[in-house]
């Protein structure tokens, strides 16, 4: 388990290379809820991962071979974003189903880029066989300590920006993010998982106990379809995430116009679950509850 303590030393170590996103009010139409947006698809290099990919290259001993990440898109432009930064080479494998938007990005940024396959999983298993002959150190998007450490920074934020918070929605994948503000929070503030109905990785293990191999497709596949929930990340989410909810793929695009017409934000999809799960009332608050939706990610294309 990781502790409070662990996140917030980790977010220091971290803090002057992020972004503290803001907060705003949610005036989104939807009834019942007193409602805020955590806005980190305004994180440098456009979602949360970048805290996780810092955290990885901070606290870790990077060799001189670099870094090697698999991803769907977001994680594989934040390790490139940190790597550059830090100056420390990095390799990226990228299914086929990342969108295109967020391979240029990670084309630009200076990374090696290589597809893996049709899957996050096949990405994974390429870029862990190439890590093994190169030595480099691979930076695992969602089941490595760092990560989660990293990521936890979003909660801690949050409760600074919004002390009376009752609960947060988050959206979930491999659990990275939702496993990390958890273990931030600690029960502190009720934390409910958002998952695409398509890609239900947390929903199945909790159904079985344990990481589970589940359905990966959708329209956020890219970005919340592993196989299944990481094996680190699900003992912080049996311990501290009070629910976790499904949105389907209309609700999902539903919701990213909702964003945009009502705040002028465009988000992708994945970033979008948690104001889908409001709208549809997959999680309906009680009269008066403060309801914060991390938008996660805006690694897309506006048009």
């Amino acid at each position: 388990m990781i502790t409070p303590a662990e996140v917030r030393r980790a977010h220091e170590v971290v803090r002057p290379h992020v972004r503290r996103t803001p907060v705003v009010e949610g005036d989104l139409g939807l009834p019942g809820a007193r409602l805020v947006l955590k806005l980190e698809h305004l994180q440098r290099a456009g979602s949360f991962k970048v805290r996780g990919a810092f955290a990885n290259l901070l606290l870790r001993d990077v060799p001189e071979v670099g870094v090697v990440a698999a991803s769907g898109g977001n994680h594989g432009v934040a390790v490139a974003f940190a790597a550059r930064e830090l100056g420390v080479p990095a390799h990226v494998y990228v299914p086929t189903i990342s969108s295109p938007a967020k391979v240029e990005r990670i084309r630009a940024l200076g990374a090696r880029l290589v597809v893996g396959g049709d899957r996050y999983a096949d990405a994974l298993a390429a870029s862990r066989e190439w890590a093994a002959g190169a030595g480099a150190l691979p930076v695992h998007a969602f089941d490595q300590r760092e990560t989660l450490l990293g990521q936890g920074g979003v909660g801690l934020e949050l409760v600074e920006q919004v002390p009376d918070v009752d609960t947060v929605l988050v959206p979930v994948g491999g659990g990275g993010l939702v496993g990390g503000i958890a273990a931030a929070l600690a029960g502190a503030v009720r934390v409910v998982g958002v998952e695409p109905a398509e890609a239900p990785t947390l929903t199945a293990a909790r159904a079985h106990g344990a990481p589970v191999d589940a359905p990966a497709g959708g329209i956020a596949a890219d970005a919340l379809a592993p196989r299944r929930v990481g094996d680190l990340v699900f003992p912080i989410t049996r311990a501290h995430v009070d629910d976790v909810v499904l949105v389907d793929d209309d609700a999902i695009r539903a919701a990213q116009r909702v964003l945009w017409e009502h705040t002028r934000l465009v988000v992708e999809p994945a970033a979008a679950v948690g104001v889908a799960a409001l709208a549809t009332g997959a999680y309906a608050p009680a009269p008066g509850e403060r309801v914060a939706v991390v938008v996660s990610g805006a690694n897309t294309t506006p048009g």
